[in-house]
């Protein structure tokens, strides 16, 4: 007698089923400037023109910023909701697993908030050589992590869970090195828990 066997989702795909729940409340809350506002007005001075690969664009408010400042965005996320929300906002958004699909590209720079620290540590380095590839030389990726130690899960206000992989700021430059690029810009709140915002280049060859 055959036996079935059922699988467990992913803790990626658990973090996606959070937030197809609460989509729209995030948006809500997060549509005024938010706590990374200032490093993507630097991404947009550093990548004054050109096209943008962001991943995991959510409610797409960066998105908006950066092609209120002249860039072609590639607006994509994995989260059907959010997708929804930014299309019924009549933005054009594509659905991307940036773990397991291809980014395309070159792009002139890529974005990524509020998204690495949901990617299991043993996809991180094929996560991160996806984006070098996507780059032309000499681009730009604009990443942010929460910075703390450790891996598990954090239970939001609204009760739904969420994967989290967390990086010291220094364990996390080595890490954005190791895979190529090189850190031009950084910059943390003042929680010790709080958000790290880096810029970092890919190398000319």
């Amino acid at each position: 007698m055959s036996r079935l066997w059922i699988m467990d989702p992913s803790p990626n795909a658990r973090t996606v089923e959070s937030y197809e729940e609460i989509a729209a409340a995030y948006a809500r809350e997060t549509s005024g400037p938010g706590v990374l506002a200032e490093a993507v007005t630097r991404l947009a001075e550093a990548v004054p023109e050109g096209r943008v690969l962001d991943i995991g664009s959510g409610p797409g408010w960066d998105a908006d910023r950066l092609e209120d400042a002249g860039l072609t965005v590639r607006r994509t996320d994995l989260t059907q909701a959010f997708i929804d929300l930014q299309r019924a906002r009549g933005k054009d958004v594509d659905r991307l697993d940036v773990i397991n699909g291809d980014l395309g590209g070159p792009y002139d720079a890529v974005l990524m908030l509020h998204v690495l620290q949901h990617i299991e540590p043993d996809d991180l380095a094929d996560v991160l050589g996806k984006v070098v590839r996507a780059l032309r030389p000499g681009g730009r990726f604009l990443v942010s992590i929460p910075r703390g130690e450790g891996i598990g899960w954090e239970v939001g206000e609204s009760g739904r869970s969420y994967y989290r992989a967390l990086r010291t700021e220094d364990e996390f430059l080595d890490v954005l090195r190791g895979a190529g690029f090189t850190p031009t810009w950084t910059d943390r709140s003042p929680e010790d828990d709080g958000w790290l915002a880096v810029m970092a280049q890919r190398g000319e060859v």
